[in-house]
């Protein structure tokens, strides 16, 4: 007669805790992390929006979303630096 397999013991994976740096005041986290959240929107609509007149430009030819959307991106985050570093540059002044 066959043996019978002695059952084994599992131990349970350890559980990570990860913890959170206390914030000085949860309002002031609320509304930094809100002012970032509309910054990101707001260049989202951007570039969404300059990927559509891209598109627009080369006469509505599907199969180069993402090709819109970089190019796009590339010209709106390059603008955008480029006014900050003019501001940069008057500020100094």
């Amino acid at each position: 007669m066959p043996r019978a397999k002695t059952p084994r013991t599992i131990t349970p994976p350890k559980k990570q805790v990860l913890t959170m740096p206390e914030a000085t005041s949860t309002a002031q986290v609320r509304k930094a992390s809100s002012s970032a959240n509309s910054q990101n929107l707001d260049l989202d609509a951007q570039i969404r929006q300059r990927a559509y007149e891209l598109y627009l430009q080369r006469g509505r030819v599907d199969g180069f979303a993402l090709d819109d959307w970089l190019q796009a991106e590339r010209e709106i985050v390059g603008t955008r630096k480029q006014l900050k570093v003019k501001a940069a540059k008057k500020s100094k002044c």
